[in-house]
Order: structure tokens, then C-alpha cells, then sequence
């Protein structure tokens, strides 16, 4: 079952709104049963979508808040493969892009690329602002 650039959009504001406001379950269950959530080349390795529920804070939620926006959201239906820029904040300050690949209307592989600074979005990006 491939999905649509809206399909795609909604799955990834999914997985931000869980996270913003620390429901595990609704970040989690946007992902395969077998989902691999990897941060290249080894920083962080999940497998599965019960190990992602645990990550995002299982059933306590996370130990302090998590703070995500997308950016940018791309998508590519043919490929079912997508991209999306993002700020996420909880320990510390990152701004990144995550690559994804969605298979039977979830996500199968997620891989994240982030720059950790204490920079807000507009001063990060303030000579590509776009």
C-alpha cells in the first residue's frame, strides 16, 4: 500500500505531536513492527516499534519534555521514501534531517543526521533562511 505527500505529512506531524506532548504510543505506533530508527553510523539503533515506544518514554512518558518541529517535510510517492528538516530539543538542542522509508503505510527504516547547537532555527539558518 504506497501513500500520498498528505498521507506522509500527516504521519510525520504524528510522530512530532507524540513526542511534543509525551504520548510514546501515538509517536510509536507511526512506525512498522519491525521499524530500524538508526542515527548513523551507530549513535542510536532501535529495532522495532516496542523499543521505539520505550525510547519515546514507554508508559511514563519521557523523563523531561521533548520539544519537535518539522521545517520541511519532502516527499517522494513513487520511492515512498521522505525527508524532513527538523529542530527537536530535550536534553539538549539539535537541528537535523531524518530520511525515512514508509512500507504498508508506516515507517520502516528512519535514519537522522543532527547538529546539536544552542542556536535557535532562525540563527542556524539565517544565511539559507528559506
Amino acid at each position: 500500500m504506497k501513500i500520498s505527500t498528505s498521507d506522509f505529512n500527516k504521519l510525520m506531524k504524528t510522530v512530532s505531536e507524540g513526542w511534543n506532548k509525551g504520548d510514546a504510543r501515538k509517536s510509536a505506533g507511526c512506525f512498522s513492527e519491525d521499524a530500524v530508527y538508526v542515527e548513523p553510523p551507530d549513535k542510536q539503533v532501535y529495532k522495532g516499534r516496542e523499543a521505539l515506544y520505550q525510547f519515546f518514554g514507554g508508559e511514563n512518558g519521557p523523563e523531561i519534555p521533548m520539544g519537535m518541529a518539522w521545517r520541511h517535510l519532502a516527499f517522494n510517492e513513487d520511492e515512498q521514501v521522505g525527508f524532513g528538516e527538523y529542530s527537536f530539543r530535550m536534553y539538549r538542542n539539535y537541528h537535523g534531517i531524518v530520511i525515512v522509508k514508509i512500507e504498508n503505510g508506516l515507517i520502516k527504516f528512519w535514519r537522522e543526521y543532527q547538529y546539536q547547537t544552542e542556536l535557535n532555527w532562525e540563527e542556524f539558518s539565517k544565511l539559507n533562511a528559506f
